[in-house]
């Protein structure tokens, strides 16, 4: 698994994984528990990961809708 994401903007975290899953990518989100235990202000951030096999395809898809690094 790759991160092509990492953000504490659960709303942008949301839209960046049904928009992999609209192309047939699966998105798994991690250090979600992490956050939460902190007490959900935002401290922590949140990864997007994607299997090594669509990386490449990920991050095309993730810097045409706008997402730069």
């Amino acid at each position: 698994m790759r991160e092509v994401v990492r953000s504490n903007d659960p709303v942008r975290l949301s839209f960046l994984t049904a928009l992999l899953a609209e192309s047939g990518i699966e998105a798994l989100m991690m250090d979600l528990h992490a956050s939460i235990a902190e007490g959900s202000i935002g401290a922590l951030e949140r990864r997007l990961m994607v299997a090594d096999e669509d990386y490449s395809r990920a991050r095309r898809l993730l810097e045409d809708a706008g997402e730069n690094w």
